[in-house]
């Protein structure tokens, strides 16, 4: 039932004592506040990890090589390492029960690329057909370089959304022809990356036509494979790192290289960089948490300092009280309804405050690794109302306590 005499007694208590309410109420606050900032910019945290991986497959191994810096079986070191095709097709077959997409590249960086008057200098990586799915694109129009491309050695393009806008501005690119280093390549498709413009400023074509056209005979530069993941990431990620050092052990079989020669073939295995950083994530998590909770029970605590206070100043007030008949649980009551009604209006000052900066700030940050801070809000409400338990229990003590004065004792405080 709502009596109106106490809230008015609450009300008048507080404005008796205006800092030591503010100072109350800015502590808790500021617990919240600081709880809500921290979950948020950990979550930001996450979702800007998250979409650096999701720019290509999460499950992704990379191989490329360089120059040997050991001497090997008579083989004298600073020799180049160059991958051919069998040696894709060598481990592709070995390793075909776990690959889930695959392809071999051949980059070429910086080519000339024309359209009627428009000329632009991007990258030119001939591809497979798998490739598509490997970096995520999808396509805007048309398609992606299929089998029979490969086969045929068709001098087609799949050329970047950005690329696109650069050579034909409104116009429809597609069945158009665009030189390459002045050699005719028919546009199949329009891809769009999750890489950003980056990514969507190369040209894509078939990578048998690539060797030929450039004259790389059998050469590739990159192999790139997915793992197929299973539901348990532990095993996905240690399958994933067996297949990555098997590959590398094969290239330098194949290319007699010294095991222990880091340089010669390089293999980067994503899944595995992924749960190194997930797991920081975590930790970094646990930690803003652990900080949070921390500055939350400082308030808690103040609070009961508080009510500490309050109970020893309206000592005298709580015989008078009692002598005139009140019952201990009205005394218990009034107290708590106190501690609970600060400590439940500056929870939630701070939760507004802080769901507030973050909604204001959140969309101005322009970072790679933070993107878009939040807060669940069930999390931060359920925070609000622990506080506010946690809050009723501190005052619950001094309360009881208060409670169970006798009211000839209470009379002769001083």
């Amino acid at each position: 039932m709502f009596d109106l005499e106490r809230w008015q007694e609450i009300f008048e208590t507080l404005r008796k004592n205006k800092l030591r309410t503010f100072l109350t109420g800015l502590s808790v606050a500021s617990g919240i506040f600081i709880l809500v900032i921290l979950l948020g910019f950990s979550k930001g945290l996450e979702n800007g990890v998250t979409s650096e991986f999701q720019r290509d497959a999460t499950n992704l191994i990379t191989v490329w090589t360089g120059v040997t810096t050991k001497g090997y079986k008579g083989l004298n070191p600073g020799r180049y390492v160059q991958m051919k095709g069998e040696n894709f097709d060598f481990i592709s077959q070995k390793y075909d029960s776990n690959i889930e997409y695959e392809t071999a590249l051949f980059s070429i960086w910086g080519a000339d690329i024309s359209y009627k008057n428009e000329t632009v200098r991007y990258q030119v990586r001939g591809a497979m057909p798998d490739h598509q799915f490997i970096e995520n694109a999808d396509m805007e129009s048309g398609r992606f370089i299929n089998q029979s491309d490969l086969e045929d050695t068709r001098k087609v393009a799949v050329i970047g959304k950005r690329l696109r806008q650069d050579l034909f501005k409104d116009e429809d690119p597609i069945d158009k022809d665009i030189l390459i280093f002045g050699m005719s390549f028919k546009v199949i498709g329009v891809f769009i990356d999750p890489g950003g413009e980056r990514e969507e400023q190369q040209a894509y074509i078939p990578l048998s036509t690539s060797q030929k056209v450039f004259g790389a005979g059998d050469n590739i530069r990159n192999m790139l494979f997915t793992v197929k993941m299973s539901d348990n990431f532990d095993e996905a990620v240690q399958l994933s790192t067996n297949m990555s050092e098997a590959i590398e052990n094969e290239l330098k079989l194949m290319h007699t290289i010294a095991p222990d020669d880091n340089s010669a073939v390089r293999v980067f295995n994503t899944l595995e960089e992924a749960k190194k950083i997930y797991s920081l994530i975590d930790t970094i998590k646990t930690v803003f948490w652990f900080i949070g909770i921390f500055t939350i029970v400082a308030g808690v605590v103040g609070v009961g300092n508080i009510m500490v206070i309050i109970v020893k100043e309206r000592t005298k007030e709580i015989g008078i009280r009692k002598a005139l008949g009140a019952f201990p649980i009205s005394i218990v009551g009034m107290i708590l309804q106190e501690a609970i009604f600060v400590t439940m209006f500056a929870g939630l000052f701070g939760l507004i405050f802080g769901l507030g900066l973050l909604e204001l700030v959140g969309p101005q940050i322009e970072s790679d690794f933070i993107k878009y801070p939040q807060v669940d809000f069930n999390i931060a409400i359920s925070a609000v109302f622990i506080l506010v338990f946690a809050g009723a229990l501190a005052g619950f003590v001094p309360a009881y306590r208060a409670a169970k004065i006798k009211p000839i004792v209470a009379l002769r405080d001083e």
